[in-house]
């Protein structure tokens, strides 16, 4: 199966790192340490997404959360 076939018949589709996403990030208290899941915060906060964790440091910031 490939992925990307995947994901588009699943209706998902793909969101670029884009220079706004990168603004809040100066802003953002250093809860997690991880700079690819701040990026992730960051992105779901701008685009009103909900992210997909099973990470508890997630729930220090102000992001919408699906607990897998």
């Amino acid at each position: 199966m490939d992925l990307e076939d995947e994901i588009a018949l699943r209706g998902f589709s793909h969101l670029p790192i884009c220079y706004r996403h990168g603004t809040p990030l100066r802003e953002m208290p250093m809860h997690h340490q991880d700079p690819f899941d701040r990026m992730l915060i960051a992105q779901a906060i701008l685009e009103d997404l909900t992210i997909v964790t099973h990470d508890k440091k997630f729930e220090k910031y102000p992001v919408k959360l699906l607990w897998g």
